[in-house]
């Protein structure tokens, strides 16, 4: 009898795979980063944790095995998601996973371009002492979060022991305990004139592309900030370099570009009101933990026993 088989590719702790093997005992299971390892295994595979771009070529074959993809990463923008759906292949992300890290990040931002704390980092190597004129601070102040899932609530929650006002925005418009108003995308415009601080968490759509331009650069108020955690291509990046270039906000703190990595020719690079980051504000030391404990291996119980797995199940509609 042919074993059920179960590839995994990224390489991890030897203590996951056993947790994985345990609830599978019968299925053959492929573990490892290199494509050597796993890809003599595709056509036959059930379950591929992990995607990789070799995989797109096994959808276009015959005798597809395939019933369920979890992701790695939390966004799926980049996946096939049309040819998936149209195998019925079940497809979950690691939505959730970043939400300690990303809020982090998020904070050490937005305190680093308040406290001056890039400048006084340039200063420091030049052994320069310069108070860089220094004079703002968070507390007190209204911060827009787009984007209300497990990592714009984590953020919120943080916002509130700073004292901030925090204006949320999700497509459902659907109130939390952590927001002191709440929002749709479409009022993005009434939003953004209130806001000292945006974050945003959202995934990228289509109705998320460039949902910020010019005009709602425009909009926000000079003494501003604009983080951007989620994807590169959710803001015009020509009208965010203008805005930062004309003073339009006060800064911006990077994570993701509409092109990765970031060319060394972008004007990015060289305003000393940017802080960048090579989109490593989701790395943890807890990454492959939270992804296999808490969704994955539920997601497999579930399942294991006749069901859709239901953490994270992306709906290929809204495309997350």
């Amino acid at each position: 009898m042919t074993k059920r088989k179960m590839i995994i590719t990224h390489s991890i702790h030897e203590s996951y795979i056993q947790d994985i093997q345990e609830a599978v005992p019968d299925w053959e299971l492929i573990v490892g980063k290199e494509p050597q390892i796993w890809q003599d295994h595709l056509q036959d595979a059930e379950i591929i944790a992990g995607w990789k771009k070799g995989i797109a070529e096994l959808l276009e074959g015959d005798n597809l095995k395939l019933k369920w993809i979890q992701s790695w990463s939390a966004g799926v923008n980049y996946m096939p998601l049309s040819v998936l759906s149209s195998h019925n292949i079940k497809l979950t992300s690691a939505a959730g996973v970043h939400a300690y890290p990303i809020s982090e990040t998020i904070f050490a931002l937005m305190l680093a371009l308040t406290r001056k704390i890039d400048q006084y980092v340039k200063n420091q190597q030049q052994k320069k002492w310069h108070h860089a004129d220094i004079n703002l601070e968070i507390h007190g102040k209204t911060i827009g979060i787009f984007g209300f899932g497990a990592i714009g609530k984590e953020t919120a929650k943080i916002a509130k022991a700073f004292g901030m006002h925090v204006i949320g925005v999700r497509f459902s418009g659907k109130s939390d305990p952590y927001a002191d108003e709440m929002y749709t995308a479409q009022e993005i415009d009434e939003i953004l004139p209130k806001c000292d601080y945006i974050a945003v968490t959202l995934p990228l759509t289509d109705e998320t592309k460039h949902l910020f331009g010019a005009k709602q650069f425009s909009l926000m108020k000079p003494s501003s900030f604009f983080i951007n955690i989620g994807r590169g291509e959710i803001a015009d990046e020509q009208a965010l370099i203008e805005a930062l270039r004309d003073k339009k906000i006060a800064g911006a703190g990077l994570d993701v570009f509409e092109k990765e990595p970031l060319d060394e020719n972008s004007p990015l690079w060289e305003l000393d009101n940017v802080i960048i980051t090579p989109h490593t504000a989701g790395s943890t030391e807890h990454y492959d933990q939270r992804l296999i404990r808490d969704i994955f291996l539920p997601n497999l119980k579930q399942y294991l026993a006749g069901e859709d797995p239901s953490i994270n199940l992306v709906d290929y509609k809204k495309g997350y």
